[in-house]
């Protein structure tokens, strides 16, 4: 009699994925796929709702021109470009020398107040210098592989300025396991998705590659932030280009953690 739940009897979606090797070699498993994918990341369906992701990001943070913004994990820059031509003093930080090397072409080439270094969102230094900081589309929080997470929280409230803001856009668990397809498995213990894309480059050339996706609970999240110091002030549903003050769905992709650091900001915020 076969025995339930055993994966390596099963066809189609598994749960019990062991997610990326533990070693150090994996633990930078994106970084060739961002060298394939180069500037064609930037034509990907899920960059196309940049604009109305930062125009609400802005609103709910109250952020005013001037502030200070650091994007981590902020690929070839479309964010922190976006904060920029709204008026904010930005930094972005990415694993990728491709990536940011992108990013710095289209800041230099617009004029725009915003740097960009090759930076791991594990050994952020930062310390009370951010009015706001955001990880937007797993920036450099949901491709962990499901460890390392608290280490980045702890340097995203950091950087933060008392007072200041925090906006994390994750992978929510339900909708995974929800709508896990074959092929894909789901780990229970790390939260980690696993899957095998076809990644168009640039040049229209494909390559496979495995994605491992950290997915988590709304729940989650605040207790992660509160142990890093944080408030968290609300977790939201979040689908590209649909930010929104929704609540967490088994509809929507994403989660959208809203969270403030304590102590007196430039001004009073409400969320």
């Amino acid at each position: 009699m076969e025995e339930a739940g055993d994966p390596g009897r099963l066809e189609g979606p598994t749960l019990g994925s062991p997610g990326p090797d533990k070693g150090a070699e994996s633990r930078d498993w994106f970084l060739p796929i961002a060298r394939h994918l180069g500037p064609a990341y930037l034509r990907q369906a899920f960059t196309l709702g940049t604009a109305q992701e930062v125009a609400f990001l802005t609103g709910a943070l109250e952020l005013e021109p001037g502030a200070r913004v650091l994007d981590v994990g902020c690929g070839p820059g479309r964010h922190s470009l976006a904060f920029a031509r709204g008026g904010f003093e930005v930094v972005g930080v990415d694993l990728s020398p491709e990536f940011v090397a992108l990013a710095r072409s289209a800041a230099e080439a617009e004029a725009l107040p915003a740097r960009f270094e090759v930076l791991d969102a594990r050994e952020l230094a930062f310390r009370d210098e951010f009015d706001a900081v955001v990880s937007i589309c797993q920036g450099g929080f949901g491709l962990l592989g499901g460890r390392h997470e608290e280490t980045v929280m702890q340097g995203l409230a950091r950087a933060l300025r008392p007072g200041g803001v925090l906006a994390l856009d994750t992978f929510s668990a339900a909708f995974a396991l929800r709508f896990l397809e074959a092929g894909e498995t789901f780990d229970p213990d790390t939260g980690v998705l696993h899957e095998v894309a076809t990644v168009k480059g640039e040049g229209g050339i494909e390559a496979p590659f495995d994605l491992w996706t950290t997915c988590w609970t709304p729940r989650e999240l605040r207790l992660l932030a509160a142990v890093a110091g944080l408030e968290p002030m609300g977790v939201h549903a979040s689908t590209p280009g649909r930010f929104g003050r929704r609540i967490p769905s088994l509809e929507e992709p994403g989660l959208l953690l809203l969270a403030r650091k304590p102590g007196l900001a430039l001004h009073d915020r409400t969320f």
